[in-house]
């Protein structure tokens, strides 16, 4: 088992070793960093020693360290993950997050296996299936409501699956799994770690009869996750791992994210710490810091929580996918070379390097940069504000418009300072021996160490002031410095003698801490326990279905073999197999715009007057020479993004396969092979 059913774990990104290093410094329980390849970030890759690194020093505070193994791989990359794997191992990882199934039909080392979100787990009975499969963390589809999220918990095993659901950062608007517009327009798969973020893209909405009905507008950007109000909520319906998204995102965004969340997650442990149902963190120590966190701070696109409490009708950011940052005043003035702004709040600083933007009058989002800043009447809160740019290049920059701040350069170069301190606290036990002094430190996992030097009876000398000298042991005791240990307390106890008490002499103590502190970290090293990988069922569990589409990115030979043996007949090939030229869903999502631009059908009912007249007929999205067609589902209330793969595309796509493809190519099943696979 990894988390125990009481252990909430904050899972943070890393996109390099030392970003992964400050995550733990900042109170991750665990950190998700890329390896050398096959990875869903493609250039988010570390070396496997960088990695071991970072395992070395999460390991000192029991944090965990997952690595993403996330693609869909082909047959002649088999070999490669399967090796990359056991160096992986090697190196000390705790567990590889995967979405080919294939890697379960492979030999691969004793590791857990993570599944990942793009494994699409929406429902109970494709989680129960993935936990009896021998996955032992379920990485949840984001788009899942807390009632969603509990019957997934009722149908699994907590003691054999913990469920782990995002709760920061960009959202894909696209079913994780299920888009392949990337794949069908530019040969870049998403599935293989390299998506085009068409979602991001301005688009025309037309109707079915030609009439506009959204211009340039951003329909398919999604705005950003944030789920803080929703810790406790997320916590009753079954979540113990708290995901923040960004193995793109730089080490600033780590650091205040990851310390908002572990202030947040530290909350809900207090608050129900001494309930029937009390949690605890899956790692030691306590983190302290020495800035405030707040999530406004780094690049968003403004915040939704998304489907966790219901559909919502402001989850997107279709104005811009840029970030818009937060309302700071107003244009007063504008002269030649620069802008007058008065601030909302007088107390606000502007400072030179600061990203400062307005929405121009088509609600384009324009950057302006200040190359420096003047306070000219701090009780106005008035500015003066040179822009690095011209003014001429800042289009409908006028008095009036509204200025918000994107980017405090003040803010980001505190963090760009040591701003965390993690330390795991520890009882320090002194006893004077006969002949030696020995100290014992015990940390609060309940681990210790004892170490001893001699203290010959005839060097003691007798303590004039018991109290006053205990005090200075205590002190001595206590100065843990740069270790990771903070003393809680410091017992001393004397043996029989000439003297009732004697003076230690500082070297002594000095000696005996830093031993002492060094036999203590040897000791939680020696006792650091491995997880454990999960056990398949024996007879194998069933598939819930028994066919598979492309949807089901089966794209190697051990997948197909996987799926096979838990039962599944018919299994068409994944998408980049080249196999699917026609009109097929690019994109399946559970934002709908119709919804959004409130043409639902199910919104127009009971509007007099227009009931009826409303349906859910396509709509289509143009962007330059690209066009999309949206369908509508509405009994689960989903959304098709239809379109083809470009012939280009296509033709050289076949083209690569077949260089890279060993032996014949995979045989995929459209039909169902009694013979092979019986009833």
């Amino acid at each position: 088992m990894s988390l125990l059913p009481h252990q909430l774990e904050l899972l943070a990104p890393a996109r390099s070793a030392d970003i992964g290093i400050e995550a733990v410094n900042h109170g991750a329980d665990a950190v998700y960093i890329g390896g050398p390849g096959f990875g869903a970030r493609s250039s988010a890759d570390n070396t496997v020693p960088d990695i071991a690194r970072l395992v070395k020093h999460a390991h000192r505070f029991n944090s965990r360290i997952f690595v993403t193994m996330n693609t869909i791989l082909r047959d002649d990359e088999l070999e490669g993950a399967r090796t990359l794997a056991w160096q992986l191992y090697d190196s000390g990882v705790d567990a590889l997050i995967v979405q080919d199934m294939g890697l379960l039909a492979i030999d691969m080392p004793p590791l857990q296996l993570h599944a990942s979100t793009q494994c699409d787990i929406r429902t109970p009975e494709k989680a129960r299936f993935l936990q009896d499969a021998g996955l032992t963390q379920l990485v949840l589809a984001r788009e899942l409501t807390l009632w969603q999220i509990a019957a997934i918990r009722a149908a699994t095993d907590p003691a054999k699956s913990t469920l782990e659901f995002f709760v920061h950062g960009a959202l894909c608007v696209a079913y994780s799994g299920q888009c392949y517009i990337s794949a069908a327009h530019t040969g870049r798969s998403a599935n293989r770690g390299e998506c085009s973020q068409a979602c991001r893209l301005p688009y025309q909405v037309v109707d079915d009869k030609g009439r506009f009905v959204a211009h340039d507008k951003h329909v398919l950007s999604m705005k950003d996750n944030n789920q803080s109000d929703n810790i406790a909520d997320l916590v009753d319906a079954g979540v113990r791992s708290f995901k923040i998204e960004g193995r793109y995102k730089d080490m600033a965004y780590v650091k205040n994210i990851t310390a908002h969340y572990r202030k947040l997650l530290d909350e809900v442990i207090e608050a129900r710490q001494h309930s029937g149902d009390p949690l605890t963190r899956s790692s030691s120590g306590q983190t302290t810091f020495t800035f405030t966190p707040d999530p406004n701070q780094n690049f968003n696109r403004e915040f939704t929580d998304y489907f966790v409490q219901g559909r919502q009708d402001n989850i997107g950011a279709f104005d811009t996918p840029k970030n818009p940052g937060l309302p700071i005043g107003y244009v007063t003035v504008v002269g030649p070379n620069w802008v007058e702004l008065e601030l909302s709040h007088k107390t606000t600083e502007l400072h030179n390097g600061d990203g400062l933007c307005y929405y121009d009058q088509q609600k384009e989002l324009v950057g302006l940069a200040i190359n420096r800043a003047e306070l000219i009447s701090a009780k106005k809160g008035s500015w003066r504000v040179f822009p690095k740019d011209p003014l001429e290049d800042l289009k409908d920059l006028r008095k009036g418009v509204e200025v918000n701040r994107n980017r405090d350069l003040n803010w980001l170069r505190e963090l760009d300072k040591k701003s965390s301190d993690r330390r795991i606290g520890v009882w320090a036990k002194l006893e004077v021996l006969p002949e030696a002094v020995q100290l014992t430190l015990t940390d609060e996992d309940g681990v210790h160490a004892t170490v001893q030097q001699p203290f010959p009876a005839a060097r003691r000398q007798e303590a004039q002031d018991k109290a006053g000298t205990v005090e200075q042991i205590r002190t001595q005791l206590s100065r843990l410095g740069t270790t990771i240990f903070v003393a809680i307390d410091a017992d001393i106890t004397w043996s029989r003698g000439r003297f009732d008490a004697v003076v230690v002499p500082s070297s002594l103590l000095n000696g005996l801490r830093r031993d002492a502190v060094e036999a203590l970290e040897a000791a939680r090293a020696a006792g650091f326990a491995r997880w454990l990988p999960g056990k398949a069922m024996e007879p194998p569990a069933p598939y819930p279905e028994d066919s598979l589409s492309y949807l089901a990115n089966v794209f190697n030979r051990a997948a197909r073999t996987f799926y096979a043996r838990h039962g599944v007949k018919v299994i068409d090939a994944a998408y980049e197999a080249i196999e699917q030229p026609g009109e097929v869903s690019l994109m399946i999502t559970k934002h709908c715009v119709r919804f959004s631009l409130s043409l639902c059908p199910k919104q127009a009912k009971g509007v007099t007057g227009v009931q009826g007249f409303v349906k859910a007929e396509p709509l289509q999205l143009i962007n330059g020479k690209e066009k999309l067609t949206l369908r509508f589902d509405c009994k689960p209330c989903e959304m098709h993004v239809m379109g083809k793969m470009k012939p280009a595309i296509a033709k050289q796509s076949r083209v690569e396969l077949a260089a890279v493809r060993q032996g014949a190519p995979v045989t995929f099943h459209k039909t169902r092979p009694q013979q092979e696979f019986g009833h």
